[in-house]
């Protein structure tokens, strides 16, 4: 029987984009790039931008580019209150535990801001691993190679066993084509790239009830 798992993505999955965290991790990115690079303030958005579209995070477009120290960059942008943005969620906690299923995080982030996340939350017992860009190093989300990291350190063969939810389309896509189940978090609506959307994790029995079945239903 293959092993059934579902890969959870962190930011803005697990809490919406609208309590302003991810917004603000941005504004962090800028800062970086304006006080530690000593970037022009008018070319960071677009560089940004190019990073991301061209390395899969900014992170990894500034160590191509710029050999910066990756511990203190992750170490910059995450340097949040976090607490102003987040609270505990028993209603996630409860919804993550009763799912009969191997819970996994798959982040681009840090385990280390993961785990302040998932503390917050109160969901840092509910999952059975993690996956994030130590990781992944020197891969990330949408990389191919990430998806089969993934699968690795989880023990999965195959990825018709496996669900992936994230916020991305860009980073549902190549899981789709691997034979993931996709979800996409945050949005309404049918994409290419999701087998399921829905706008808050919290609606996720209603939307996959099939994740509470012993085994994942997949395409």
């Amino acid at each position: 029987m293959p092993h059934d798992t579902i890969f959870f993505d962190l930011d803005s999955t697990l809490y919406p984009e609208s309590n302003g965290l991810w917004k603000a991790i941005r504004k962090r990115i800028d800062l970086y790039l304006l006080e530690r690079l000593g970037l022009p303030p008018d070319e960071i958005p677009q560089m940004r931008h190019d990073f991301f579209v061209n390395h899969g995070t900014t992170l990894r477009g500034l160590q191509v580019h710029y050999q910066v120290d990756p511990v203190d960059y992750l170490n910059f942008v995450h340097d949040l209150p976090l607490r102003d943005y987040l609270q505990p969620d028993p209603e996630l906690r409860a919804m993550l535990l009763s799912i009969p299923h191997r819970r996994w995080v798959f982040t681009n982030a840090d385990a280390l801001h993961a785990r302040r996340v998932m503390s917050i939350l109160g969901i840092d017992d509910c999952f059975d691993g993690m996956v994030d860009a130590w990781v992944m190093e020197p891969h990330c989300k949408p990389r191919r190679e990430a998806y089969q990291l993934a699968l690795d350190l989880a023990g999965v063969a195959d990825p018709g066993a496996c669900a992936l939810l994230d916020d991305s389309t860009r980073n549902l896509a190549p899981a789709r084509e691997m034979g993931f189940f996709t979800v996409l978090v945050g949005h309404n609506g049918a994409h290419p790239a999701a087998d399921r959307s829905l706008i808050d994790i919290h609606d996720l029995p209603k939307i996959v009830p099939e994740f509470w079945r012993q085994e994942l239903t997949t395409k």
